[in-house]
């Protein structure tokens, strides 16, 4: 992870909405909340395109938040890969492909405080699985 809180996972780039935008590192910039970040102005922001329909579904939420130790992240991780690869969940994940197969970085931009502790690296991660499985390395 950057100094800033970013990091970045070969041309996939997360960052967190209230950091400021770097236009030419950030590319194009996708929040991937389910509801708009508190006090952030889409000016401030800098969103390209807000996918809230990628996020875990509510039951999925309300089901990992019930224990705030962390103990349920696997389960949830388990679960959340799962539920992206429903039908409900078909275009947006076709969507940030096409965005990632073509110029220039994408960033997925959350308004999450422990970014590692949430749906975004499940995310990066099914993404990642599904480039290189379309690519025929995995």
């Amino acid at each position: 992870m950057g100094s800033d809180g970013s990091r970045d996972s070969g041309g996939l780039r997360v960052r967190r909405v209230y950091d400021p935008p770097e236009p030419r590192a950030d590319g194009t910039r996708v929040l991937v909340d389910r509801l708009w970040p508190r006090g952030v102005s889409r000016e401030r922001a800098a969103v390209d395109l807000w996918l809230k329909v990628i996020t875990p579904s509510g039951e999925l939420r309300g089901w990992y938040h019930q224990d705030r130790s962390g103990a349920r992240y696997d389960g949830f991780a388990e679960r959340y890969r799962a539920e992206l690869g429903d039908t409900a969940h078909t275009e947006a994940v076709a969507t940030l492909l096409r965005l990632l197969d073509g110029d220039g970085p994408v960033t997925l931009v959350t308004s999450v405080k422990e970014i590692d502790a949430s749906h975004v690296p499940v995310l990066v991660g099914y993404l990642e699985h599904a480039r290189a499985h379309r690519s025929g390395r995995g």
